[in-house]
């Protein structure tokens, strides 16, 4: 088909394992990478509505399958990526890194240290209401900037994303272009020796030099670790599967980390496919276990090539085996 004219990147056929951090995926009908707001509101605008569209970050919570994804692809980058703070709100664009928000609010004596530690950029953190030590995106935001699949830019308030845990009520196709958080002040001392303590911690204990795509599960109880020592876990996610004999448990080169059992992690060779089978084959086996119902939290898009996987929990549940 013919695309509208931009001042971004169009290409076609793009590989996208190459940009997401469990290097696996098909190609995109079409990566669109806008200049700045104006050329990703003109090209929504000008795109014809029966194309589907799927903005996307940085790759860091993605499954892209073999077969890749037949929309426009939209990736952000440097146009969507500033840091502004003013009194006690830090608005982000949408590509601006966690850690690097929480950095320079930290340097502004602004407490968003719950996002040091959290993969990706600012838009899926307030897509997925992304949070860690007992705090929340939704604790902390304001507003956010959306642009509608034809092209409007509309301000969004809590209401309207209506955030749940790990997740929000987005309209399909809308790109999220910045956000405004509101943070307590704090000494600017305090706020980077806390986060040098988080990522003590997360380093012990998550395999942060291997490939993955952080949490795997969203915990059963509805709520993530606070990091404090009286916090229990008795449904948080990797108790479950490790009390199912899971820890390590590995399908080609999909493995559940022998370091942390919610992060499944590419060893080298996985597929999509690989991946994916490993996850709904954990959600059966602890539906045996335990009887409990693991939900995703990495979000798995785009096409099977081949023959697609069958629901792991679905088949537990309707055959016992």
């Amino acid at each position: 088909m013919i695309y509208p004219d931009t001042r971004g990147k169009l290409t076609e056929n793009r590989l996208l394992s190459e940009l997401t951090w469990l290097r696996v995926g098909g190609p995109a009908d079409v990566l669109f990478q806008p200049a700045d707001l104006e050329d990703l509101q003109s090209v929504l605008a000008a795109l014809d509505p029966s194309v589907a569209v799927f903005p996307m970050g940085v790759g860091s919570n993605l499954i892209v399958r073999d077969g890749g994804i037949r929309a426009v692809v939209i990736r952000m980058g440097r146009g969507f990526n500033g840091i502004e703070i003013a009194g006690n709100r830090v608005t982000a664009g949408v590509a601006a890194l966690d850690a690097h928000v929480a950095r320079k609010a930290a340097m502004a004596g602004l407490d968003l240290t719950f996002l040091r530690t959290i993969p990706g950029a600012i838009g899926g953190a307030v897509r997925m209401n992304a949070g860690c030590y007992g705090s929340y995106v939704a604790d902390h935001f304001v507003l956010a900037k959306a642009v509608t699949r034809t092209g409007e830019l509309v301000t969004l308030t809590a209401d309207d994303l209506n955030f749940q845990y790990r997740q929000t009520d987005l309209p399909e196709g809308w790109v999220i272009v910045e956000a405004t958080f509101e943070a307590e002040a704090a000494d600017p001392a305090m706020l980077e020796a806390r986060m040098e303590e988080q990522l003590a911690k997360r380093d012990a204990t998550q395999p942060v030099k291997d490939r993955s795509a952080g949490s795997t599960f969203r915990n059963p109880a509805g709520f993530s670790s606070t990091g404090r020592a009286d916090d229990t876990h008795d449904l948080k996610a990797w108790k479950v599967i490790d009390d199912a004999g899971l820890r390590g448990f590995s399908i080609g080169g999909a493995q559940m980390s022998e370091k942390h059992s919610n992060f499944m992690i590419n060893t080298g060779e996985a597929s999509a496919h690989d991946l994916e089978l490993l996850g709904e084959t954990v959600r059966k086996k602890v539906f045996q276990n335990a009887g409990l119902a693991l939900q995703w939290e990495i979000k798995r898009v785009g096409e099977f090539l081949g023959d697609p996987i069958p629901d792991g929990l679905a088949q537990a549940q309707t055959t016992g085996a």
